[in-house]
């Protein structure tokens, strides 16, 4: 039997998200909180609250929350469980409008990542959706630096003596269309790219602090620092990523 009163009392004061059931079990809301117990308890303490949302007191059997690590990941949660369970008290981000991918075009011979606003059958590999245009761009602007892809829409590839372009002077674009790279190694930064994407990044971030660390012993300082930085690169993806990803696996779209 829920207890009103005593699960009030059990609130915590860290942020996270929120889920009013009523008599059914049906979630009929979504709420985000920087301090779990004062918003949560604001709901049955305040009586000037608004039509909509005094109904939906009024519908409250019981309630749980899920305690998050920042307000920023409770954004995210928040986001994924209105678009999950479509609660009947949400007036907004109820449908998936708005809400970019990732998208790796695996099917040329020499891969993209682009942001996407929905996921078509094209043959890509989409990885979300996210919470916003603003994420995907911070993490495509991050993953180019420790994994170099091309970004250009060129269809000639491999044309020896081709002039690259800037991005490959300053190390965003390995230059597969002045066949400066082979397709197999390319491939390889691809396949790292989805792993990573898809939640399997451990081994990664892993590898990357090895090789970090045998440059340092080697005395290749200017190369370990790089190591460094690309590793904490991943780490701010990887923060990013925590919440909006609700699934470890890859999205696949097969023309």
């Amino acid at each position: 039997m829920f207890n009103l009163e005593e699960e009030l009392k059990k609130l915590p004061s860290n942020p996270g998200v929120y889920l009013m059931h009523d008599k059914n079990g049906t979630v009929i809301y979504v709420g985000k909180a920087v301090v779990l117990k004062n918003r949560v308890k604001s709901y049955f303490r305040k009586n000037n609250h608004t039509e909509r949302i005094a109904q939906m007191v009024s519908n409250i059997k019981y309630f749980e929350y899920i305690i998050t690590s920042s307000e920023y990941e409770a954004l995210m949660l928040e986001c994924n469980l209105i678009k999950k369970y479509r609660p009947k008290y949400n007036v907004l981000l109820k449908d998936d409008k708005g809400y970019p991918y990732i998208k790796v075009t695996v099917h040329e011979d020499y891969p993209r990542m682009s942001l996407a606003h929905k996921p078509i059958k094209d043959g890509s590999k989409y990885f979300g959706p996210y919470f916003s245009s603003w994420v995907v761009n911070t993490t495509l602007d991050t993953l180019k630096d420790i994994f170099p892809l091309r970004t250009c829409n060129k269809t000639k590839m491999e044309v020896r003596g081709a002039r690259p372009c800037l991005n490959y002077h300053i190390g965003l674009c390995p230059a597969p269309c002045a066949a400066l790279i082979d397709k197999s190694d390319y491939r390889e930064t691809v396949n790292m790219a989805c792993d990573f994407l898809s939640g399997k990044s451990e081994n990664i971030v892993k590898n990357l602090r090895e090789e970090m660390m045998a440059k340092a012993e080697q005395l290749e300082f200017e190369k370990a620092a790089v190591l460094r930085e690309k590793v904490k690169a991943l780490e701010s993806v990887l923060e990013k990523q925590k919440i909006t990803l609700a699934k470890n696996d890859d999205f696949d779209v097969a023309a």
